[in-house]
């Protein structure tokens, strides 16, 4: 295997033996094996497309098949098979339905090699050595570091859109463009010939595309639950049965608290899933008591202690220890071997576990933090920054947040956002925000100094909230361009769906921001070299150092 996806992955060059994510180096094969395949179904499902058809299902199973893919989301070789043999059974589906389209448009179908010609072997073991021959080393050795890396990147950048696409899809929104532009990027990664320049350029594309899609997923969001608002939510236990919801998906947290309604137990949010508090139509079941522990890395030791049922939805799953494996599931794509997986969201198993369970015996101390900061929770109270801004009251934005990992180095967030001036506000997200959202922070000019935007999911908020002070009404205070805001991006990556949020910020022009706590593996320094140069991308220092020229900027 060959693996350099994550931030923490080996050596920071790659993982050959096995994950530091978790997963076997059989898992990781078919991992490669299955963005293999669905660019084979990509090849056909974009010159489908191009003739006027279009396969609904093999356009979702596409977002299903790279989110698989995501770290820490499958980990299960059975469940990794099946999906091959789908994708080979849609591709199938597409490749004659382009051939019928292609004859009856009076042309000749184009026979297609590469993967569009892959056939799934007969068994699992066969199809891992197919895997081991389409790896990330193989193209390396033709095409070389830089190109490769670029491949990645968007390929990477895809993983992560995936995810918020899929999302979106779940909740009934989803984008033709989006779906044509995967198409359009998969099977341009089949192609012979490609150059950095067009890598670079698709890259961007993605991140534009990805702005749309996180978009959508805003509107499915807010159309579903309502606009997140500031909410206090206990961090502290509660007397009674529990159940435990970590991930990011906001429709499973519902039909579980519709499933739980009544039956005596308490729901709470770990890890990406806090921000759910802030959303109206959540927050109206009262048995949603509040979030326990902390980001997804900490969940070994917080949920061996946690005395009730844990449901995993999407990424961010670990190697479940003995101790709890019997009361942890899993629903959604996310996937690990021997833990049960939930199907068609009906959640009674983990309705039986929490009932079985201790629960807490006693309430503990009545701790809060606030969350909800979203988009339009921020530019409600537009006026009142802008005011502070003009007195001077507030002197600058730091958005301080992005993907967590257990690599150490990432205390670097916690000391910068304890050293940021007193007037300035801290923008956080994500589970990056666990390094210091516990810490009381106070207030300036009246409002927090520390506000809680969302997951990774709602990096949309942040992207508006940038857009929408710069507008021409706060040109007074601010000028009209996102970089002449006195904001401040410091973003801390672990898995692909930082990396397309970073492509989509690179697309919208944002310079000057600083990224750790180290760079990609996959990104040459060739590729830095332009990064650096048109973007001002940086690698975060230390937190003295780089608060130093961010207050001097």
């Amino acid at each position: 295997m060959f693996c350099y996806q994550c931030e923490q992955t080996a050596m920071g060059t790659g993982c050959t033996v096995a994950g530091v994510c978790g997963k076997d180096a059989r898992t990781a094969t078919l991992q490669d094996l299955l963005v293999y395949a669905t660019k084979g179904l990509a090849m056909y499902g974009r010159r489908a497309r191009e003739l006027g058809v279009r396969d609904h299902e093999a356009d979702v199973f596409t977002l299903e098949a790279l989110f698989s893919t995501v770290t820490n989301v499958n980990f299960d070789a059975e469940r990794l098979e099946k999906l091959l043999l789908r994708a080979a059974e849609l591709k199938e589906g597409l490749r004659g339905a382009y051939e019928k389209a292609a004859r009856k448009a009076g042309g000749t179908p184009e026979k297609l090699e590469g993967p569009a010609a892959w056939e799934p072997a007969g068994d699992l073991e066969g199809l891992v050595a197919q895997g081991a021959e389409i790896g990330i080393e193989s193209r390396k050795a033709a095409l070389g570091e830089d190109i490769t890396g670029l491949q990645e990147l968007l390929t990477y950048g895809l993983k992560g859109m995936a995810a918020y696409a899929d999302h979106a899809q779940v909740l009934g929104q989803e984008d033709e463009e989006a779906y044509a532009f995967f198409h359009e990027a998969l099977e341009y990664l089949t192609r012979d010939g490609q150059t950095a320049d067009e890598l670079v350029a698709l890259c961007l594309k993605c991140g534009e595309m990805n702005l749309r899609v996180m978009g959508l997923l805003d509107k499915a969001h807010t159309t579903a639950y309502g606009h997140p608002t500031p909410t206090r939510v206990r961090i502290e236990p509660v007397k009674g049965k529990a159940i435990l919801v970590s991930g990011h998906d906001l429709k499973d947290l519902e039909e579980l608290l519709k499933q739980t309604e009544g039956k005596g137990i308490n729901v709470y949010t770990h890890g990406e899933m806090l921000p759910a508090h802030g959303y109206p139509k959540l927050k109206a079941h009262k048995h949603l008591v509040g979030n326990y522990g902390g980001a997804w890395q900490e969940q070994r030791k917080e949920f061996e202690a946690f005395p009730g049922a844990i449901l995993m939805t999407t990424n961010c799953i670990q190697a479940p220890r003995e101790s709890y494996k019997a009361r942890i599931f899993t629903s959604g794509l996310v996937a690990w071997p021997g833990v049960t997986q939930i199907k068609d969201r009906d959640f009674t198993p983990v309705i039986k576990a929490a009932l079985a369970a201790e629960g807490f015996r006693e309430d503990g101390p009545g701790r809060a933090i606030m969350v909800g900061f979203a988009h339009q929770a921020v530019m409600g109270v537009a006026d009142k920054v802008v005011e502070a801004v003009k007195r001077g009251e507030i002197k600058r934005f730091f958005l301080i947040g992005g993907c967590d990992g257990a690599k150490p180095g990432r205390s670097y967030y916690t000391e910068l956002a304890q050293a940021v001036p007193k007037d300035s506000v801290i923008l956080t997200l994500a589970c990056g925000k666990y390094r210091f959202n516990k810490l009381d922070f106070g207030e300036v000019a009246g409002l927090p100094r520390l506000m809680d935007i969302g997951q990774c999911n709602d990096a949309y908020s942040a992207i508006q909230i940038a857009a929408a002070l710069a507008k021409e009404q706060c040109s007074k205070a601010f000028g009209t361009e996102v970089n002449s805001l006195p904001l401040s991006l410091v973003l801390s990556w672990y898995e692909q769906k930082a990396v397309v949020i970073l492509l989509t910020l690179l697309h919208l022009g944002i310079r000057n921001m600083r990224l750790g706590p180290t760079l990609p593996a996959f990104v040459t320094p060739a590729t830095l070299g332009v990064l650096v140069e048109k973007f001002g991308l940086t690698p975060v220092t230390t937190p003295e150092e780089d608060l130093r020229a961010m207050l001097a900027a």
